[in-house]
């Protein structure tokens, strides 16, 4: 039986806009979490580089 956890954080990601929820591994850093996932990162890199 698993439970939602409403009290999470939000944020947008940069890069596809969608809301992503805070993460355990993000613990320390989620001030400068700006992406949802490693492929965004990517994608938003290869863009600023065209």
């Amino acid at each position: 039986m698993s439970h939602s956890k409403p009290y999470l954080p939000e944020k947008t990601c940069v890069n596809c806009q969608r809301l992503f929820t805070w993460r355990k591994k993000w613990l320390r850093d989620w001030q400068q979490v700006k992406f949802c996932s490693q492929r965004c990162r990517r994608s938003n890199k290869r863009s600023q580089h065209d």
